[in-house]
């Protein structure tokens, strides 16, 4: 690859890309209230950042039992898609791509935050030593620990793959260009691969075959729903510990997963590096180069990297697409950073989650 690397066009499943940098999905909690409406000020922030390669949304909620962080976008509702379509056609007038993230919490959520109250779902009736994000009656919101959930019924597994299809089916309804299955970082699909947290004893737990049942149900199900393999990607977070799971076997699970991925001929595959949030790395780059020759596909990278690392790993062969958090939260338009060689903008944590414009749509571009 020439110079600079990261600015190569790519084919990305069906979508020819302007470059590799990828903004990935980001929790910013600043849907409108009631209803978790995507709005005006969201498209306005999405759109800035369409010199992406692609956009990756932040992660959407496909059913309101899917919610675990106060003000996070859903997916599910008439609003939400009529909401959302003001972001899509904005990014799309800017010349970008943008991809929705299809998300269940699963057990990372509270009574608070769940339809009538009731305790979150989960693989099996274990409490994550982990946060979520609560709205009180009297407006206060705040960090709460995690519920205990309860374990779904095998029965219920069709419902929940159907949500992830009638979300995709939503997602294309409001233009986006794809979706991504969000089977990563704890949530409820990670907790359904992930050992520690799924201990069913029915097809959808114990082995790893069994463990990976759900996610490929869902993988087929968000196929069949856009008519289009190419239109569809999936997020994975190999050894990451975040929101309390952990697999013993991480080598295995993975392998078993990729090999049949391969088999769906999916848009891309995402790998989540561990260590966004103080997870364990000891392995790591071992693991991530065994998973890269199992893949066939397109994979895209993401975890604290620079320009300078970012083209490293597209150079060796690690990744074909590097999709970069922080940085496009705090640089709006940086890829004409990265073309420029100009510096980058430092994000401030205090307005990461929640507000107004502060923070989201007011970094500066260069000059």
């Amino acid at each position: 690859m020439s110079e600079h690397s990261l600015l190569q066009p790519v084919q990305l499943g069906s979508l020819s890309l302007a470059n590799r940098m990828v903004m990935a999905p980001l929790t910013r909690q600043r849907a409108k209230q009631p209803g978790n409406i995507p709005h005006a000020l969201n498209a306005e922030y999405y759109t800035q950042r369409a010199n992406a390669g692609v956009i990756i949304s932040e992660a959407s909620q496909i059913c309101p039992e899917g919610q675990g962080y106060a003000w996070s976008p859903g997916i599910h509702s008439a609003e939400q898609v009529e909401g959302w379509k003001l972001t899509t056609e904005g990014v799309h007038a800017a010349g970008g791509k943008i991809i929705l993230q299809l998300w269940h919490v699963g057990r990372i959520s509270h009574p608070l935050l769940q339809p009538n109250g009731v305790a979150p779902v989960a693989p099996s009736a274990i409490q994550a030593k982990a946060e979520c994000y609560v709205q009180e009656a009297d407006g206060s919101h705040h960090r709460a620990a995690c519920a205990m959930p309860r374990a779904l019924e095998t029965s219920e597994l069709p419902g929940i793959v159907e949500a992830y299809a009638q979300g995709t089916r939503n997602a294309l309804a409001a233009g986006f260009d794809g979706v991504e299955v969000h089977a990563a970082n704890g949530y409820l699909l990670d907790q359904f691969l992930c050992s520690n947290s799924n201990q069913r004893t029915d097809a959808y737990g114990g082995s790893v075959e069994n463990r990976a049942r759900l996610v490929l149900e869902v993988v087929d199900a968000v196929v069949a729903a856009t008519g289009d393999s190419g239109k569809v990607g999936i997020r994975i977070s190999p050894m990451g510990t975040f929101n309390d799971v952990h697999d013993a076997n991480p080598l295995e699970t993975f392998t078993y997963l990729l090999n049949e991925l391969n088999s769906r001929n999916l848009a891309y595959l995402h790998v989540n590096k561990p260590d966004w949030v103080g997870g364990t790395y000891e392995g790591f780059d071992d693991l991530l180069k065994t998973l890269r020759g199992i893949y066939k596909g397109t994979l895209i990278l993401c975890g604290g990297m620079d320009a300078e690392t970012g083209a490293q790993a597209l150079e060796s062969g690690l990744a074909d697409l590097i999709a970069f958090g922080r940085p496009y939260i705090a640089n709006p338009d940086l890829a004409q950073r990265v073309a420029a060689g100009a510096a980058w903008n430092q994000i401030n944590p205090a307005t990461l989650y929640g507000g107004g414009a502060e923070g989201y749509t007011d970094y500066p571009s260069m000059e």
